[in-house]
C-alpha cells in the first residue's frame, strides 16, 4: 500500500489539521449498525485530518446531503490522530457557518485491526 501524500491545508491549518488523499490505516470492517452504536461527541474541526482531498460542490450545497447517511461524521482514531473518514462535506458546512466543532462518532483502530468505540 502506498503511503498517502500529506498536504498542508490551503487554509493554513485553520480548518483541518491536515489533508490526505487516502487513509494511512487499513479500514476497519464496520457496518452502519456498528457506527450507529457509537455515541456522537463534539470535536474541534481543527483537530481532524481529512482523508479526502477533493470536495464536491453539488454535495456540499445539497439540502438533503445527509438524508441517506449518518447525520454524524465518522472519525477513526489511529496512532494518536483523529482522521475524518466520512463527513468531509458536513465538516466544511460547519466551518462555513463559523462553527469550530462538529458532532462525530469515533472508533479507535487497534494494532491488531480490531476497533473499539471511543466514549
Amino acid at each position: 500500500m502506498t503511503q498517502p501524500v500529506r498536504r498542508r491545508p490551503a487554509s493554513g491549518g485553520r480548518v483541518f489539521k491536515g489533508v490526505l488523499e487516502g487513509a494511512p490505516y487499513a479500514h476497519p470492517s464496520m457496518t452502519s449498525k456498528d457506527w450507529a452504536g457509537i455515541p456522537p461527541r463534539q470535536v474541534r474541526i481543527a483537530d481532524l485530518i481529512t482523508v479526502k482531498a477533493e470536495l464536491r460542490l453539488d454535495v456540499l450545497l445539497a439540502e438533503d446531503s445527509t438524508f441517506f447517511g449518518d447525520v454524524f461524521g465518522h472519525v477513526i482514531e489511529w496512532n494518536g490522530e483523529l482522521y475524518l473518514d466520512d463527513g468531509l462535506h458536513r465538516a466544511v458546512q460547519s466551518a462555513l457557518h463559523q462553527r469550530s466543532t462538529m458532532h462525530v462518532r469515533i472508533a479507535r483502530l487497534l494494532e491488531d485491526g480490531r476497533w473499539e468505540p471511543v466514549p
